[in-house]
This record gives structure tokens, C-alpha cells and sequence, in this order.
């Protein structure tokens, strides 16, 4: 492995990835934002629906029953139809989550196979043989060398570290 650099790569990589995983819910957040404009229009809807309910008020339903229930299904049928568009704007919402979520993923995934397919036979650092004794193989894996930390002994103790250290921080 190049002289030195690789488990900083290594785990900077590691490192980015676990807090963009702590990002993601507001990246989709921000993300279906951009993509739907609707709050403007909910908001319409809502005030609206507010206006006619002081209207209703300002009626005697005794005096004028006929325009009190006209007024009534007025704001039922506008109030059916904010929850229609909200119910519909919370499913982009999930879906756009969703997206959001798999396309990390699917990244994160390819960063860690070019990270192990890279660095595959070169030992990402070396250490004297005795601090790993019982373990050395399975650390050593798939370098083999002796007293080696291999790439992926070295991606599980990055992630590990750094999801212990941003969880401390969080």
C-alpha cells in the first residue's frame, strides 16, 4: 500500500460515510422541499378554511340554518381535499426518503468493494506480530503478510471507532 496514507483514506472514508448517514434525513427533507412547492397552496387552503369557520360563527344557525349547512359542507369539502393533497405530498415525502436512503447505500456499498478491491493485497498498516498473536490470520485477511491489518479488518474497526465516537458526540 502506498507509503502510509491508506488508513487515513480508509477511515476518512469511513468517517464520511457514517455522518452522511447522519445526514440523510435531513438531506431528503431538504431534497423533497426543493421538489414539491404545495406548502404555499396548503396554506391557502388552510386560511381559507379558517375564513369560512369565521364566517360560520358569525352566523345564527337558528336564523339561517340554509346558509350555515351550505357554508358548512363548503369547509368539509375543502377540508376533505387539504387532507387529500397532504396525505399525497407525506407519500412523495416517504418515497423521496426512500430514494434518498438506497442511492447512499448503493454508493456506500461501491466505495467499500473499490476500497477492499484496491487495496486487496497490500496490508493497509503493519504492527509487530505479537500485539495480534491469537488473531493475526484474521486480522492479516486477505493480505496474509504477517503482523499486516488488512483492508477489511481495518473497514470494520474504522466503523466501528467512528460510529462510537459520533454517537459520544451526538
Amino acid at each position: 500500500m502506498a507509503a502510509g496514507y491508506a488508513w487515513f483514506l480508509v477511515l476518512l472514508s469511513v468517517f464520511l460515510c457514517n455522518l452522511m448517514k447522519t445526514l440523510l434525513p435531513s438531506i431528503s427533507s431538504f431534497l423533497s422541499k426543493m421538489v414539491q412547492k404545495d406548502a404555499e397552496q396548503e396554506n391557502e387552503m388552510r386560511a381559507e378554511i379558517q375564513e369560512m369557520k369565521k364566517e360560520q360563527s358569525s352566523i345564527s344557525m337558528m336564523d339561517e340554518f340554509a346558509r350555515y349547512a351550505r357554508l358548512e359542507r363548503k369547509i368539509n369539502k375543502m377540508t376533505d381535499r387539504l387532507k387529500t393533497h397532504v396525505k399525497s405530498r407525506t407519500a412523495q415525502q416517504a418515497k423521496m426518503k426512500w430514494v434518498v436512503n438506497i442511492v447512499f447505500y448503493i454508493l456506500q456499498a461501491a466505495l467499500m468493494i473499490s476500497l477492499i478491491w484496491k487495496y486487496y493485497s497490500d496490508p493497509v498498516t503493519v504492527v509487530p506480530s505479537r500485539w495480534i498473536a491469537p488473531v493475526e490470520r484474521l486480522v492479516a485477511f486477505p493480505t496474509g503478510v504477517a503482523g499486516g491489518v488488512g483492508i477489511t479488518c481495518w473497514l470494520v474497526v474504522c466503523n466501528k471507532v467512528v460510529t462510537l465516537g459520533l454517537h459520544a458526540v451526538s
